[in-house]
């Protein structure tokens, strides 16, 4: 509200200096005859008080007509310093700089990751997307949190994720992925929706908290749905009945370069020698020390524990399971 306020003052006061500019020129050059250039001249000295020559002897209209713009840029131009300097004072000048700033990054990047909401869930998004050096773009309302994403340096767009222009603002015609975490399932649905008509390539994960929102969202367009609250008690009633099979699963980790024992392999990826070998041909466990655990058709079906014969296929991913040294060998050699 109080910005809105600055800058309609402020756009007022441009608009009357303009406006009383055209009428000094207007006046010259229409009731006295002037040429365009001694019009400009005579309206320039006289808003700024210079106080040069005239450029003709004034008759009495002319000095009327000269002391009526004197008074009226007085005020005028007093009205857009004061505008002005309230618009600096409140910061808004810096901060109109600083989104044009951000902004002009965020249209720089392509294949980035955008993160709607940084709650809970939206802190451990972009915490992920951060240990493997990811690109992404955090779409927040609350201004308290944008000042502390600014404090981290966190690429950042403030306003609401359900409106087209502030995912547009976000990069979203560039974006493969988009992630929304919102508290309220209808505004991620909003999201999903509206994510999915601009650009129908991004790839949408969405969180939910009702299971009647599970497939409302599906339709709507999001690849991914994930229920926090399911997931933890699914996990918690695991470590009743399979607590060691947790436990091993706990302790490997797809986070970072260096403390990796997960990694995932696009066929596409490999050099393309590799194109409709078999696992076995390209032998990652001489190489790297590395297990292939799974594989991902380009249908998007697993298969778990895959055959050493399996062919590998465009559009296909292998699972690879590894110690972290194994890991980071696999990612220097692929």
């Amino acid at each position: 509200m109080i910005k809105t306020v600055f800058q309609s003052r402020l756009y007022k006061a441009i608009f009357f200096s303009v406006l009383i500019l055209l009428i000094g020129v207007g006046g010259y050059l229409l009731l006295f005859g002037y040429s365009f250039i001694d019009a400009l001249y005579m309206t320039i000295i006289t808003i700024t008080t210079i106080g040069f020559g005239e450029v003709h002897p004034f008759g009495t209209g002319e000095k009327v007509f000269t002391i009526g713009l004197i008074l009226s840029s007085l005020f005028i131009f007093g009205y857009a310093v004061s505008s002005f300097s309230e618009y600096l004072i409140s910061g808004q000048f810096f901060h109109q700089l600083k989104i044009k700033r951000v902004q002009k990054r965020i249209d720089q990047l392509k294949g980035h990751t955008i993160v709607c909401g940084y709650g809970r869930n939206g802190k451990q998004a972009i915490s992920k997307l951060n240990s493997y050096n990811k690109k992404f773009v955090v779409v927040e309302g609350d201004q308290a949190i944008i000042k502390h994403l600014d404090e981290k340096e966190i690429l950042n767009i403030e306003g609401d994720a359900t409106i087209d222009e502030t995912l547009i603002k976000a990069g979203i015609l560039n974006a493969d992925y988009l992630i929304t975490a919102l508290p309220s399932d209808a505004d991620n649905l909003f999201v999903v929706l509206t994510a999915s008509q601009l650009n129908k390539k991004c790839k949408i994960i969405s969180r939910a908290s009702k299971e009647t929102s599970y497939n409302k969202l599906k339709i709507a367009g999001a690849e991914n749905v994930i229920m926090p609250d399911k997931l933890g008690g699914a996990h918690m009633a695991s470590l009743v009945v399979t607590p060691d099979v947790i436990e091993f699963v706990d302790r490997l980790t797809i986070e970072g370069d260096t403390t990796a024992n997960l990694e995932e392999i696009a066929i596409d990826n490999l050099p393309k020698e590799y194109l409709d070998k078999t696992i076995l041909d390209l032998d990652l466990r001489k190489k790297t020390g590395c297990t292939v655990i799974g594989y991902r058709t380009p249908e998007k079906e697993y298969v778990i524990n895959p055959d050493a014969s399996l062919t590998l296929t465009a559009g296909a991913n292998l699972i690879v399971l590894g110690k972290p040294e194994q890991i980071t060998k696999l990612r220097e050699l692929f």
